[in-house]
């Protein structure tokens, strides 16, 4: 595995979507919201359209500019009763725990508790080619769902 890929997607992570202090970057499409870190090595990038569904994009680059690995997402709120800040407030402080157990960093942990809602994240395979289901949870009713899978991107 790569080490140095693993720690940055960490860092980026904490520092973009998940850390709702960071402010967004222009929008590199029309309707997007996007993200973007570099640490002089690497760069990330994340790109995504609409609120309670939403589908996106991150992709990390070398120094050279040149795309090394990427991840699709979708999630979807199951309760319309839930608002887009309602699920952020749940999803964000999990999404900030990256890094800390043994789950690839892509998401979340495995399993965090905040609020009432429960967060989990499965994911299968490795850095190079992965894919995953991430669930909120409250009072033992699934509110939320997301699906993403990704890898290594090599010509």
């Amino acid at each position: 595995m790569d080490k140095g890929l693993y720690n940055f997607l960490i860092e980026a992570k904490k520092q973009t979507y998940a850390n709702g202090n960071v402010k967004k970057t222009l929008s590199s499409r029309e309707g997007s919201f996007d993200y973007q870190y570099s640490n002089g090595k690497m760069i990330y990038h994340d790109t995504y359209f609409g609120g309670t569904k939403f589908i996106g994009e991150e992709v990390v680059y070398a120094s050279d500019n040149t795309p090394i690995w990427a991840m699709n997402y979708y999630g979807v709120t199951l309760n319309e009763n839930l608002s887009e800040e309602a699920i952020d407030s749940a999803l964000r402080p999990a999404l900030m725990q990256v890094g800390e157990d043994d789950i690839l960093p892509v998401r979340g942990p495995k399993e965090y508790i905040n609020n009432g809602y429960k967060y989990t994240f499965q994911v299968d395979g490795n850095l190079d080619y992965f894919e995953g289901i991430e669930t909120i949870s409250k009072d033992e009713e699934r509110v939320y769902v997301l699906k993403c899978h990704g890898g290594a991107i090599k010509r």
